[in-house]
């Protein structure tokens, strides 16, 4: 079972020049946490005081749901605190559960994909696998994205899944060899949905004692069924598609996006975009990565990287090369 290729700091840097990306703060990673749900909280606001910005409000949010995201992945690798019961408790319960994951179940499954990221067992092999795609395929993605098809295929039928998985495994002479190819992910997110659904539950009553019941719905579950599953096959797109040579070489297991604040504010959140970094050193802070990204293009092999100019530019990649629609069914 081929691991992907790694590299030590050691073969790039001197001791004192990889030191400051070694230490963790104690501050920066509840920070994160407390600034994404404050943007979170000021879209809400915004949407109530001003009924007409809302679609603005859900794309903040949307955005934000997915940070939210990105700071369970930051917890799943230890970054959020250096104490690992607060990281874990940030990581979950702030982070995983009001979007419907589980820190637990992601960590393991994330870890993989790290450790074989782009060979036959990396288990997010089946986000980039498929591209490029024709323009009408991804133009029927992102529209079953902001249909909301994809959010009831995850908080709905996987979950339903599961449970009929869970009941098949129990059967005799059933094992976990005989399930679908969506067993795992069907399981992962069935153990997250109690969670999810009670916290979902607490924000409705929030939301209902402020008077105010409506924007559960329109400022909460609306972001989370339309733009946060859009913006996550974006970044899903951007990280390894299309990545050349990136299950041989250590510099191309990911693709780093060059990202303008309107791309940051609205599908790139918490330095997300600089994701062949992230690949080569997993453990440096997600708030470390540009400077990190910075260091590693001032030696010859950073040359060697995947560097797109903006999301516009990755979309378009990922487009190339299928244009008939046959080709690329869904």
């Amino acid at each position: 079972m081929p691991a992907a290729p790694r590299i030590a700091p050691q073969q790039l840097f001197q001791p004192e020049e990889w030191a400051p990306f070694q230490s963790r703060s104690a501050v920066a990673g509840p920070l994160l946490v407390l600034h994404c749900w404050g943007v979170i909280a000021l879209a809400v606001a915004l949407g109530i005081w001003i009924p007409w910005l809302i679609p603005l409000s859900v794309m903040i949010i949307g955005t934000r749901q997915l940070g939210l995201a990105i700071l369970m992945h930051e917890a799943a690798h230890g970054g959020l605190s250096r104490n690992l019961r607060l990281n874990d408790f940030l990581g979950h319960w702030l982070c995983a559960v009001p979007v419907g994951a589980s820190l637990a179940s992601y960590r393991p499954y994330h870890l993989a994909h790290h450790r074989f990221a782009q060979q036959a067992e990396d288990p997010d092999l089946i986000l980039s696998a498929p591209f490029p795609v024709s323009p009408a395929s991804l133009r029927r993605k992102l529209i079953r994205d902001l249909t909301g098809q994809t959010f009831f295929k995850q908080r709905v039928a996987l979950p339903l899944a599961a449970r009929a998985q869970a009941a098949r495994l129990r059967e005799p002479n059933v094992s976990a060899t005989n399930t679908d190819d969506h067993a795992y992910e069907a399981l992962v997110t069935g153990k997250s949905i109690l969670p999810f659904l009670l916290v979902n539950a607490g924000l409705l009553a929030a939301f209902s004692l402020a008077g105010v019941w409506w924007a559960y719905f329109a400022l909460w579950l609306l972001p989370m069924a339309t733009w946060f599953p859009m913006v996550t096959r974006i970044r899903n797109i951007a990280e390894h598609a299309c990545v050349e040579g990136s299950a041989e070489d250590a510099f191309r297991a990911a693709r780093t996006t060059r990202a303008n604040w309107l791309e940051r504010a609205f599908i790139a959140p918490y330095w997300v975009n600089f994701h062949a970094e992230h690949h080569l050193f997993m453990h440096v802070p997600c708030w470390k990565l540009p400077t990190l990204h910075r260091a590693v293009h001032t030696r010859s092999e950073g040359e060697r990287m995947e560097v797109a100019g903006g999301y516009a530019e990755v979309l378009k990649r990922a487009t190339t090369g299928r244009e008939t629609d046959a080709a690329a069914a869904g």
